[in-house]
């Protein structure tokens, strides 16, 4: 088992002096510069595994974006791709061969038995568990050739622990930063994944969303990322809160990286099987790359979500970008269909009038549980184990402070029963009159919305979502744009993210004030 990164700095310092790479930049490297570089001989994977250790281990301390690296688990994954390479000199290789990969630290990685990762959810209680296989995603990702370095921090149990939870913490990895203002929020729960990737500590990481976790760290960290349609990707050998919400997806720097990389992740997975086996109908013949298309937003309907929505103030910094960014999109031959609303809005916002948080409350139990059962070895076994942990081990004062109120109402539940249903039938009553009544009724291909903003909309219908950097307040906050869909409509809002992206090209990297070596 891997000790904490902060036990792992020394050695990873010295395993990292010696970098080949001297002609490549690291610095918004991004999937396609990588094999260009790995392709001249600039570059070799131990090379860049090296590199990005080695800034990891100068901007950690300061960010709090990493839980644990497997250093040795990493540099003979990338020996093996190095390998492979010359071996094959001139053959097609797997799309992500030899690319480092942070995943969240829910997500289960056992690896080979040469190192494995813990998978925490930023608990203490989990540290010393063992998963006896990969996660499905995790498994995708090795085929595809992604060597996994490590875990990213996170929200503890993705932010299910309590509402006064602060964003971006956990007692695993302290209190997550923002890279651009390190008094703003990094938001919540894939936090570290976001700050990873935006901070330059890799190219590709992996978050989670049930609602929100994904979209909101993109925008606050001015980075891609993509929430897959539910059952896209595998929630096997991850830890979760909602079968019917939760979805893994990527988080890059460019449309094109985290396109590449949900690609190598989709598909069918047995220990998943009623949503994969759904959701796999979904998946285009040729895959998710074909619709990388500069010229995307030509003749797409697009509806604007406005009340609700936008509520900057006038003559803000983010009412012009945004007033900017949709005149660009109709240039680009966009149909802009504006001024929608969608009535219910605050009643799905609402968690508790929705009856998305009974519904959680009641599936996290039952999801963890199953969970920690499949583990090989764990110090817990259910989610009272958890809760019994915790008020024997108060390691932090923040961790009474903050209270576990969510994993305590969730322990009173007894499965999806009546009260369960109801919630059940409501939430498919307000995405019915919500969002698939406004897509329909005005034929849209997305919709559009700034932010995490439509978080909540998209999350309890199982919808996906797109979020790329849009802008920077006057505080140099960023913030994002949001395409959103129905079910299966990735490839339309790959066209439309990617069009978009490569037509304004905000995203700027973070004036680090730390040492970068």
């Amino acid at each position: 088992m891997p000790p904490p990164l902060r036990h792992l700095l020394p050695l990873l310092l010295a395993a990292a002096a010696a970098s080949t790479a001297a002609a490549f930049v690291l610095e918004e490297a991004t999937v396609e510069s990588i094999h260009r570089a790995f392709a001249t001989g600039e570059l070799t994977s131990r090379g860049l595994v090296e590199l990005y250790v080695r800034r990891i281990a100068s901007l950690d301390p300061a960010l709090h974006a990493v839980v644990e690296i497997d250093a040795d688990g990493a540099l003979a994954a990338a020996d093996r791709a190095d390998a492979a390479r010359l071996e094959l000199e001139g053959a097609a290789l797997p799309p992500l061969h030899g690319i480092p990969v942070l995943i969240k630290d829910n997500i289960a990685a056992a690896g080979d038995g040469s190192g494995r990762l813990n998978a925490t959810a930023g608990s203490l209680a989990l540290v010393g568990s063992r998963p006896a296989r990969d996660a499905g995603v995790v498994e995708r990702l090795r085929c595809a050739g992604a060597v996994v370095l490590g875990t990213a921090s996170l929200s503890e149990w993705c932010n299910f622990r309590g509402p006064r939870i602060p964003a971006g913490w956990s007692p695993r990895a302290g209190q997550g930063i923002n890279p651009y203002v390190p008094s703003a929020t990094p938001c919540a729960s894939s936090s570290g994944s976001a700050i990873a990737a935006a901070a330059n500590m890799v190219a590709v990481t992996i978050g989670t969303e049930t609602d929100g976790s994904i979209m909101c760290p993109s925008s606050f960290n001015s980075v891609v990322g993509i929430k897959p349609t539910v059952g896209l990707t595998s929630r096997a050998g991850v830890i979760i809160i909602s079968p019917r919400m939760d979805t893994i997806g990527p988080i890059c720097r460019t449309v094109s990286d985290a396109v590449h990389v949900l690609e190598a992740m989709v598909g069918y997975d047995p220990r998943d099987a009623e949503a994969t086996r759904t959701a796999s109908r979904y998946i285009p013949k040729g895959g998710y790359g074909q619709f990388l298309n500069i010229d995307g937003l030509r003749g797409k309907r697009v509806g604007i979500l406005r009340k609700d929505f936008f509520r900057f103030a006038p003559g803000s910094i983010q009412e012009k970008v945004f007033r900017d960014h949709f005149n660009t999109m109709r240039q680009l031959g966009a149909i802009l269909v504006d001024n929608l609303e969608i009535p219910t809005m605050k009643v799905i916002n609402d968690a508790v009038q929705s009856g998305e948080r009974a519904l959680m409350l009641a599936e996290f139990k039952l999801s963890l549980n199953s969970y920690l059962s499949e583990l090989a070895t764990s110090p817990v076994r259910s989610l009272s184990d958890i809760i019994d942990f915790n008020n024997k081990n108060p390691v932090e004062e923040r961790m009474a402070e903050f209270g576990q109120s969510y994993l305590l109402q969730s322990e009173a539940t007894n499965g999806i029963g009546p009260a369960e249903e109801r919630a059940i039938a409501k939430l498919n009553k307000l995405c019915e009159e919500g969002l698939e009544k406004i897509m329909r009724a005005n034929q849209l291909d997305a919709i559009v919305a700034p932010g995490a903003s439509a978080h909540s909309l998209l999350a309890i219908g199982g919808y996906p979502a797109i979020t790329v950097p849009a802008g920077y307040a006057s505080n140099g906050v960023p913030f994002a744009i949001c395409f959103g869909g129905l079910k299966g409509s990735e490839p339309m809002l790959i066209e439309i993210a990617y069009s978009f992206e490569q037509a304004t090209k905000v995203r700027k990297p973070p004036i680090l004030q730390h040492s970068v070596i």
